[in-house]
């Protein structure tokens, strides 16, 4: 009889979302959860837009004025930047202020199911270009608002995952909402992952070699109502409104969280064309139409088969 190896979890809820972890071994846990939640409070006081005393608030209260800020910010806003250039503006950290907009200037609990006014009639094209990051120093023009939610999440997972495997000397898994990073090694057999958006969505069940991470970008969740249409959080930076669901969800794999969140938000973004575009970069994707439809691409592989994933964005 061949030894199962141990694992165990921690789950919790942090910024509207499922979080959890999952080490190889278990004496490690506490330890692990410990590093996690130093890491993600540090997340949050860089780039909350919901806390007055984040930096990114300070940022947009200065006006356009250089602003000092710290490396955890400056990390998070070079890996937004950079997104931003790789996905030709489709992922695009200066959608903030459409994102006030739409209504979702508050945390999401308090908007959920609810009816939200219009805050503004226009929301001038955002100018991820016009952002300026000279070491640890950030020039947002002003009126310009930074939301980094599309990926601080992923880098968040990624540092996690590599933070607690190199000071603890263990697997793991670090699952924040949709996104799901891994290092060290895996549990025999390899890590399973369940994809799916909801109790009544299609499932899925692959396996994660160790280093491999999984971004599900969803226009089915954070959903709320504004002058009686539905409206979601992934906002075409080109329109400045929720992108259209072609795409219920989008679940794409790779080297790393945020090459695959990159990816996802970018084909959700795209619809028909990011499908194409995805096709071309190799990286295996599962993707959910508007009626429930799945389309598999690169490789996506059966239920409980291993996920091959590619070096990718």
């Amino acid at each position: 009889m061949t030894a199962v190896s141990p694992i165990a979890r921690s789950e919790w809820t942090l910024w509207g979302i499922e979080a959890s972890i999952v080490v190889t071994e278990p004496q490690s846990l506490l330890s692990a959860r410990l590093i996690v939640d130093e890491y993600l409070n540090r997340i949050e006081l860089a780039c909350s837009r919901f806390r007055d005393d984040s930096e990114i608030r300070l940022i947009e209260n200065a006006r356009g004025i250089p602003v000092e800020v710290s490396s955890t910010l400056a990390r998070l806003l070079r890996t937004a930047l950079d997104g931003a250039r790789i996905t030709e503006g489709s992922v695009d950290p200066t959608i903030g202020a459409a994102m006030v907009a739409l209504g979702y200037d508050r945390d999401f609990a308090l908007i959920e199911g609810r009816e939200v006014p219009i805050r503004t009639s226009f929301v001038s094209n955002p100018q991820w270009s016009s952002v300026r990051l000279d070491g640890q120093t950030v020039t947002v023009p002003a009126g310009v608002q930074l939301d980094l939610g599309a990926t601080a999440k992923a880098l968040a997972a990624d540092d996690c995952a590599e933070a607690v495997s190199a000071k603890l000397n263990c697997g793991v898994l670090v699952c924040l909402g949709g996104d799901i990073a891994t290092a060290g090694p895996s549990p025999d057999g390899g890590w399973t992952v369940l994809v799916q958006d909801g109790d009544d969505a299609p499932a899925s069940n692959v396996v994660l070699p160790p280093g491999v991470a999984v971004a599900t970008s969803s226009t089915r969740k954070r959903r709320w109502s504004q002058n009686g249409r539905n409206v979601h959080h992934i906002i075409d930076p080109y329109s400045g409104r929720s992108a259209d669901a072609t795409w219920q969800t989008v679940t794409v794999a790779a080297n790393s969280c945020v090459s695959a969140n990159l990816a996802s938000t970018a084909c959700v973004v795209r619809g028909f064309t990011g499908a194409r575009e995805l096709e071309i970069e190799g990286l295996p994707a599962r993707l959910v139409g508007s009626s429930g439809e799945i389309r598999l691409l690169n490789g996506w592989p059966s239920d409980r088969e291993i996920v091959n994933a590619r070096e990718g964005l």
